[in-house]
């Protein structure tokens, strides 16, 4: 019997892990909260909304009842913005069976905790397995089938070494860790300072600016992670350095965008609409305020980065306090 693996969250990114899953031969159903929107997968067999221009596989059977996405699928991959996870997580609690295993694409922090994802399945639904994949993707170029990496961690060792095998293939690598708090904050961090080098480039600086924020916006990723208990292997890995990259340097991201808006002068809203999806750092870097208050780090970059989005800073404002901060050793 084929393989049946539910990917809960019909945007762009969930549709191009489908369409990964699919090229390897599982049967995928693709879960959306929408009705309307999952009728139009079907009947154009293609994501019109969130990724055109890309014909879904009939292995994939767009699904708009939960029940009847995760039925005898073995495999959950949760790819939906994170201020939904724990309401999605309370829609499955009485839907799941004890040998089914949750993982989840999604990143950034429940806002109203701060906590980290996993932190969420462990109140929600405790005794799971369980893991989360991030790495420098995006989701067109993962949909076309572009050669790309990911790293994903669990809590279970066999149960994660499992699901990468079904991820990989068709130039599409998946490393396994078991550093789940690591790979979760790479991938939630690295969307703040996206924001940083957006906003950067967006005031007219340079590729010195660029490279010296992300390599100074890096070394505030491992302060707090490491803090938090993440490796610091992980953070020079893929789900660390390699996110971090990919999301600063190249406008397919959505933060790096919203923060060019930003920089060229448009208000936190109005670049939020301009983006038109989700911007998983304007959320993060409230959290991670707030985190990094708790522990007593500093964190200037990001903390220059909330003050903008938050508290309404000028962004030039937030260069040259970023400029007249003491001499310091690297």
């Amino acid at each position: 019997m084929t393989e049946i693996v539910a990917v809960l969250g019909a945007g762009s990114w969930g549709t191009a892990l489908a369409m990964q899953l699919a090229r390897n031969g599982l049967q995928v159903r693709l879960w959306g909260h929408e009705a309307d929107h999952i009728e139009r997968l079907r009947e154009l067999r293609e994501n019109s909304d969130y990724l055109p221009g890309f014909t879904l596989a009939e292995n994939i059977d767009p699904q708009a009842l939960l029940v009847a996405a995760i039925e005898d699928a073995r495999f959950l991959l949760i790819a939906i913005p994170s201020k939904g996870f724990r309401a999605l997580l309370q829609e499955l609690k009485p839907l799941l069976k004890p040998d089914q295993a949750l993982f989840w694409a999604s990143k950034g922090f429940e806002i109203e905790s701060g906590k980290l994802l996993h932190e969420v399945i462990d109140e929600a639904l405790p005794g799971y397995r369980y893991g989360v994949i991030s790495g420098p993707t995006f989701a067109t170029e993962v949909a076309r089938g572009l050669p790309a990496a990911i790293a994903c961690a669990g809590n279970d060792a066999s149960t994660t070494s499992d699901f990468a095998e079904l991820l990989r293939g068709n130039h599409f690598r998946a490393y396994t860790s078991e550093d789940i708090i690591g790979v979760e904050l790479g991938g939630a961090l690295k969307n703040v300072l996206a924001i940083a080098v957006g906003i950067a480039d967006g005031l007219g600086f340079g590729a010195n600016t660029r490279a010296a924020l992300m390599t100074r916006g890096l070394a505030e990723i491992m302060r707090l992670s490491t803090q938090l208990g993440a490796h610091q292997e992980t953070m020079m890995g893929l789900a660390g350095l390699g996110d971090l990259i990919l999301t600063c340097t190249d406008n397919q991201s959505r933060n790096r965008r919203f923060g060019l808006a930003i920089g060229q002068g448009k208000s936190v809203s109005h670049a939020e609409i301009e983006v038109g999806q989700t911007v998983e750092g304007l959320r993060a870097a409230r959290a991670i305020h707030s985190k990094a208050a708790e522990l007593d780090l500093d964190l200037p970059i990001i903390t220059e980065v909330y003050r903008v989005l938050y508290e309404g800073k000028n962004p030039q404002d937030a260069v040259r306090d970023l400029e007249s901060r003491p001499q310091g050793h690297e």
